[in-house]
């Protein structure tokens, strides 16, 4: 056990991820009796941390989304076309996919009457409807309005989002154009945290975007918090919670609803 757990080489994210789950699973042993206890370590030193996600801000993501530096990020590209390219990043962010969700999609599961997205056997094997907002309906039907042969090969596999000939975009190619689309956008990681900001961290800034504008807007942010776990797949507000970083946008929308809160409740008194 503890050859497996230590592997040939230096402490890794990869080997906490593995004691994390034979913990779990030998409480679940002795809980039920088939084992009396655990031959793991009685301690464990704290795994290292990890840099916190890049949340973007609205001009990273107006830089990013601009089809001039997404045309520069793809002159080398032979099977990512541009609209192909943008409409994937804009998934990533204005649904809060996941990378292999997105990609993951066919035609079919994209149902623009509805603005509805099915994502179908996804993490933990759960599915979800997901709807889209008028913004990313439209960049949808403008994909899907495109000639064939710019988004997907007539006789491809369905998928939503493909390359040139029609087979399933590959998380090797995609990251190679947008490591380019991020020098090319001029977009860097800030002190502390990502030197270099990856594709999954559209989907934490859609968490914390949301949140922000709920607060915004003055919304029962608590009751709502359940809606966004829902909606980015998550059973409980557990697997959310990694997603809601703390910005200094989002603080000053949480303290002012605070202290509206606060005043409202001294006006009552009075």
């Amino acid at each position: 056990m503890l050859a497996f757990l230590i592997g040939p080489g230096p402490r890794t994210r990869h080997r906490d991820n593995k004691a994390y789950a034979l913990a779990g699973f030998w409480r679940f042993a002795i809980s039920r009796g088939y084992a009396s206890s655990s031959p793991l370590p009685a301690s464990e030193r704290r795994p290292p941390l990890l840099a916190p996600p890049h949340i973007y801000c609205r001009a990273q993501l107006q830089r990013l989304f601009d089809p001039r530096n997404i045309e520069i990020a793809l002159i080398c590209a032979k099977q990512l076309e541009l609209n192909t390219f943008r409409t994937l990043l804009l998934l990533l962010y204005g649904a809060g996919l996941r990378f292999s969700e997105a990609t993951g999609l066919l035609r079919d599961d994209c149902d623009l009457k509805e603005s509805v997205l099915t994502i179908r056997d996804t993490k933990f094997h759960k599915s979800r409807l997901v709807p889209a907002g008028l913004p990313l309906a439209m960049v949808l039907a403008n994909h899907l309005s495109q000639p064939a042969g710019q988004r997907f090969a007539p006789n491809g596999a369905g998928y939503l989002l493909s390359n040139r000939d029609g087979t399933r975009l590959a998380s090797s190619t995609v990251q190679t154009a947008f490591d380019r689309l991020r020098r090319a956008a001029g977009v860097r990681g800030w002190a502390g945290g990502r030197s270099a900001p990856r594709m999954h961290d559209f989907r934490h800034s859609f968490a914390v975007h949301r949140l922000t504008a709920w607060y915004r807007e003055g919304a029962d942010v608590q009751r709502l918090l359940p809606v966004l776990s829902t909606y980015l797949g998550h059973s409980d507000l557990e697997g959310t919670k990694i997603y809601l970083t703390l910005t200094p946008e989002l603080l000053n929308q949480a303290s002012m609803q605070f202290a509206r809160f606060a005043q409202g409740g001294e006006d009552a008194r009075a």
